[in-house]
């Protein structure tokens, strides 16, 4: 499995166990949304400062980031539906 799979797959497990949304994770750690989710994809490349940051947000080593699953092993599960709504948003005025 490429290395930045087997990061995403345990930042992501690791989060959904925390109960965690991904813009609760990003923010604590400060890190975007959208570069966190394509973290969680395996898609791009993280520096290990940022991957520090994420390790404490999760209270883990950051080793424990790089621990490939074993043969067969379910993929994580996403957190359940109806996230919360974000702590900046705000209503717009009805017109």
């Amino acid at each position: 499995m490429d290395v930045k799979k087997i990061v995403g797959r345990n930042l992501r497990k690791l989060r959904v166990e925390r109960e965690m949304t991904i813009e609760d994770l990003a923010g604590e750690a400060e890190a975007e949304a959208s570069w966190t989710a394509r973290i969680e994809r395996g898609t791009v490349n993280v520096g290990i400062d940022q991957l520090a940051r994420y390790a404490k947000v999760l209270k883990v080593r950051i080793g424990d980031l790089f621990i490939e699953p074993a043969p067969g092993a379910a993929a994580p599960r996403p957190l359940k539906p109806g996230r919360r709504p974000s702590k900046t948003t705000t209503k717009r005025p009805s017109r």
